[in-house]
């Protein structure tokens, strides 16, 4: 009787092995189906709209677009550039928060970082790409979501503009929700 019972139970956990393997495998294929189904898509015979040529770098960690001469962060806030990406979570933050986040950066370097309006924004979009419309070479691991502008709506004052880095499109977003940031500055000769 024993031995009935253990062979049973040898094929109960053998049985529940190759289905956690199969699900495991699932997972995984689904996993990297997703991330391939949301890399960077970009026109091959496009005319880029943000190219490297446009850009200068003013630090490690910063580009000046030498078109409008703004000073961009290379990374969403939340992340950090380790030289050669941004690493980190970008962070959301309410319309509020973005504003004094952009107060707070300012304060600590006396450059002048704010957040720029949707005209300023809408400069870095990469209208050739989407799933980021942006130049990820030189502003790498940006989500393809909404980033906030300081240009509120002129209908709704609860309302805000953002421009969305999925598709380089531009809508109204309620001021509580939470949203992408990036910084920018005016350029002087410092």
């Amino acid at each position: 009787m024993s031995n009935k019972v253990n062979k049973s139970a040898q094929r109960v956990l053998k049985s529940a092995v190759l289905t956690t393997l199969k699900m495991v495998a699932a997972s995984t294929l689904l996993a990297s189906a997703s991330l391939s189904a949301f890399a960077q898509e970009c026109l091959s015979d496009g005319l880029e709209t943000t190219p490297n040529d446009n850009f200068e770098a003013v630090t490690t960690s910063t580009l000046l677009d030498t078109t409008t001469d703004l000073v961009w962060r290379r990374c969403s806030e939340g992340q950090t550039w380790d030289g050669s990406t941004c690493s980190g979570e970008a962070v959301k933050y309410t319309w509020q928060q973005a504003l004094q986040l952009a107060q707070q950066a300012s304060n600590e370097d006396l450059l002048g970082w704010r957040l720029p309006n949707v005209k300023e924004l809408a400069t870095l979009t990469e209208r050739d790409c989407v799933r980021p419309a942006i130049n990820s070479s030189l502003f790498p691991a940006t989500p393809p979501d909404d980033f906030w502008t300081s240009t509120p709506s002129a209908d709704d004052p609860d309302r805000a503009w953002v421009v969305a880095f999925f598709n380089a499109s531009h809508s109204i977003k309620e001021k509580d929700r939470f949203i992408y940031v990036r910084l920018v500055r005016t350029y002087t000769n410092e």
